[in-house]
């Protein structure tokens, strides 16, 4: 089968057009950010990265009602600030070897 080269090119540069389309379509919806009452919303996939944690033990955290959530069109969001709190809460300076602050003014 013998194709014209013209008509060979024309069908490679139609095909880079479009995939050149795709990717600028996929650039900008990575940069779409979800927000609610003006602050911006993590999902399982972005928190999880975040934190460097499994999907299953954010679940824990979520069940355990450590870290609050909204779920929206069956999706799961949280907050901005609600993680900054988990975080200081659960992995800030306040924890040292297990022990927090309340718990070492105990012992001493």
């Amino acid at each position: 089968m013998f194709i014209e080269k013209e008509f060979f090119e024309k069908k490679i540069q139609n095909i880079i057009n479009r995939l050149d389309k795709i990717d600028k379509t996929l650039v900008s919806m990575s940069k779409q950010r979800c927000y609610l009452d003006g602050e911006l919303l993590y999902d399982n996939y972005d928190l999880c990265k975040l934190l460097n944690i499994s999907k299953r033990t954010l679940q824990r955290y979520r069940s355990s009602k450590e870290l609050p959530y909204h779920t929206l069109y069956g999706k799961t969001f949280y907050k901005e600030s609600d993680v900054s709190n988990f975080i200081r809460l659960n992995f800030g300076k306040d924890k040292r070897n297990g022990i927090n602050d309340e718990k070492e003014e105990e012992l001493a």
